[in-house]
């Protein structure tokens, strides 16, 4: 087996020939014919009998070579890419040149990673801007948890709802005097100012009493969903079956020590208010390193292969795919719910996929040029983590792990630091 050419074909993709030598190529197709003569039926002989030279007479020479060039390609295309030195990504395409008395000769079209060259990203600059926290944040935010804390209260009187109430509902709604699908609910628990009907809706069930029936009239948004139905005006019969008022504890010093480790409830506001200036502050950090990644791709100077860009793309799908099967869905029963295709989760993730490649590409070009290595410590420490993260033993996770990839793993991270801690925020 050995590499006989390679040549750079079209942008980032080259083409490697390799050969199998006639001995090792005549052997894989005598382990083919034993494999498969137990299955073909030859007049004249008993089933897994038949010679192979009868078999190839009446089938054709070449009735095993597929198989056979299946069993010596991976390690013929293995020491060839060795041979070239080539760094491969993604997955080659092969095709077969020739097949005769001196062998086969195989082909392969291999994309590789492209060189890089970056320049400034030493002190990249970006904005970062902070929000505000305002008191109506604050009152917001108290007011959620007050939510959280309600209780109800079932109205069993001649007390009419009001907006803030939870309503237990029958409905039936009608366009022109006909029934229309989708329009009839029992039993439905409604929040009167959720905004989760038809604008309006809510507003008219306000006023009224415990099993009172009456009439909603409402007119369909232009842009409702179903089109059927858009712009239409619409009677609702609807009655009353529950009531129950919201009652919301007061916010004083007893609700902070019963929803807090606070005394007072400025102690506890207080608290609020730090936790909302955290998040805002996180929320510029990401922002803020976001921007940064952004500018240091369009930074990137390199002939990237499509391959790169397919298989990471491939990467995210079937991440995404992991995700749903973890909450008992699949790709298949999502596009059924969603009406999207596979080409189309595709297309929505190849923007990102872009981004992850570039990024990737520029950062271990940072790593090589400003030779910053990972240490054996950076590498076991990062496999104490994956194996916490996961649960798992710390040695299972080297034997599945390569240090190698991890150790690629950690000079990126560093080279990702470096860009960072040198940014200047504008």
């Amino acid at each position: 087996m050995s590499l006989i050419k390679s040549e750079k074909t079209e942008k980032g993709v080259y083409t490697l020939e390799f050969s199998v030598e006639k001995e090792v190529f005549d052997k894989a197709v005598s382990n083919a014919y034993r494999k498969q003569v137990a299955k073909i039926a030859v007049p004249g002989f008993r089933k897994g009998k038949a010679p192979r030279s009868v078999i190839e007479k009446m089938y054709g020479k070449g009735f095993f070579y597929e198989d056979a060039i299946n069993e010596v390609l991976p390690d013929a295309f293995d020491a060839a890419l060795k041979e070239s030195k080539l760094d491969m990504v993604g997955q080659p395409e092969f095709d077969v040149v020739s097949i005769d008395d001196n062998g086969v000769v195989l082909s392969a079209k291999v994309a590789v990673k492209p060189d890089v060259k970056i320049e400034g990203y030493m002190g990249i600059e970006a904005e970062k801007k902070v929000a505000e926290t305002t008191e109506e944040e604050i009152d917001a935010e108290l007011k959620t948890i007050q939510e959280r804390n309600s209780r109800e209260i079932e109205i069993t009187d001649e007390t009419p709802a009001v907006m803030g109430d939870v309503c237990t509902i029958d409905y039936e709604g009608s366009v022109d005097g006909v029934p229309f699908d989708g329009g009839k609910g029992e039993g439905y628990p409604l929040k009167l100012g959720s905004g989760n009907f038809i604008p309006g809706f809510e507003e008219q069930i306000a006023g009224h009493k415990l099993n009172e029936t009456f009439d909603v009239n409402v007119t369909f948004p232009e842009q409702y969903h179903a089109a059927e139905l858009a712009g239409k005006a619409a009677v609702f019969k609807t009655t009353i079956h529950k009531i129950a008022h919201i009652e919301l504890p007061a916010l004083d010093d007893d609700f902070a020590k019963d929803v807090s480790e606070f005394d007072t409830l400025a102690e506890y506001r207080a608290d609020v208010k730090a936790k909302i200036e955290k998040r805002h502050a996180d929320e510029a950090d990401r922002a803020f390193e976001n921007a940064i990644l952004d500018a240091l791709i369009e930074k990137v100077e390199a002939d990237i292969p499509e391959q790169m860009f397919v298989a990471e793309t491939e990467n995210f799908v079937r991440d995404y795919d992991n995700n749903l099967r973890m909450q008992g869905l699949d790709l298949k029963t999502y596009f059924q719910y969603t009406g999207m295709t596979l080409e189309s989760l595709r297309e929505q993730f190849r923007p990102q996929a872009e981004k992850q490649v570039k990024l990737r590409l520029a950062l271990e070009a940072i790593a090589k040029k400003e030779k910053i290595k990972a240490l054996k410590k950076d590498v076991d420490a990062e496999f104490k983590r994956i194996a916490e993260a996961y649960s798992m033993d710390v040695e299972k996770v080297r034997e599945m792990v390569p240090a190698e990839s991890v150790a690629e793993d950690m000079k990126v991270k560093k080279a990702m630091d470096l860009v960072k801690e040198n940014a200047i925020v504008k």
